[in-house]
């Protein structure tokens, strides 16, 4: 079983920045596929980023040259680095990977959901 734990929401500025984290634990043999999505209140849920095996990532328009999607290998950690956050930022923002586990499974994870708030 895949377990994931984000970190790193909260209150900030407009113009600041956030380190959102997303640490995966379990059985893991590697991780196909790493994006963000995020959801605003009386919004539907909406992709922030993804990348796929490694390829370049895609980034929704709305924060093309403010965020980036990163991992580090070895703690199966994916993090999204934003910057210059407008207040229309504002929403829960959840960790998606594709997994490939021990016994050689795909598996779909979800995060639990980190909110972020851009207020002065």
């Amino acid at each position: 079983q895949v377990q994931l734990v984000e970190s790193g929401g909260g209150l900030v500025q407009p113009g600041g920045s956030l380190r959102l984290s997303c640490a995966a634990s379990g059985s893991i043999f590697s991780i196909n596929t790493m994006g963000w999505y995020r959801q605003a209140p009386g919004k539907e849920r909406e992709l922030v980023v993804m990348t796929i095996s490694g390829g370049r990532p895609y980034y929704a328009d709305s924060v093309k040259g403010r965020f980036t999607i990163s991992r580090e290998n070895t703690k199966n950690t994916v993090y999204l680095q934003m910057n210059s956050l407008k207040p229309e930022d504002t929403a829960v923002y959840y960790c998606n990977l594709y997994i490939i586990t021990g016994s050689g499974l795909k598996s779909e994870c979800w995060g639990q959901g980190t909110q972020v708030t851009v207020s002065s």
